[in-house]
């Protein structure tokens, strides 16, 4: 369960209560309102570039760490239009045609995962979050077990790519 100790409706305190079939955060004065502590949907954008496969590392990442560029989901957003513009923020590409790799349940950040492969065009501006990176080569890139690299092990095994 979260750390919330009170309803943000009402400012009563929060007590553990069944609801929709799980214990979740309800008020305890009877406001009606309920915690859903849902996961954050967060997209993640394979992106190829120039015939290779281009990796990141945030800048809070470990030197050596890289992975797809990702991003939250915005209201009201379509998640295809999302990922597109994740890639043109955060490395200043457009973008072709976005397709769905899958959707990934990403529990140690309490978030689901909605990935995309897209090709892109354009020259490379690293925006502030990213420090590096790399382009891989199709054959040469390996997935990671946790995360987007499930992704990446679904991508690679698709025969659509």
């Amino acid at each position: 369960m979260s750390d919330w100790r009170f309803c943000p409706r009402c400012a009563a305190r929060l007590v553990a209560g069944d609801e929709g079939g799980r214990r979740r955060q309800v008020c305890e004065a009877g406001c009606g309102f309920v915690h859903w502590d849902n996961p954050a949907p967060v997209l993640a954008a394979l992106v190829e570039y120039e015939g290779r496969i281009l990796l990141a590392r945030n800048r809070a990442w470990a030197p050596g760490a890289f992975g797809l560029i990702t991003g939250f989901l915005e209201r009201d957003e379509d998640p295809a239009a999302g990922v597109a513009r994740e890639v043109r923020e955060e490395l200043g590409l457009s973008s072709g045609a976005a397709t769905l790799i899958g959707v990934y349940p990403f529990a140690r950040r309490h978030e689901v995962l909605i990935a995309y492969h897209l090709p892109a065009h354009g020259e490379i501006r690293l925006n502030e979050e990213l420090a590096e990176f790399r382009l891989i080569a199709r054959e040469k890139l390996k997935p990671w077990d946790f995360g987007t690299g499930l992704a990446v092990r679904d991508w690679l095994a698709s025969p659509l790519r």
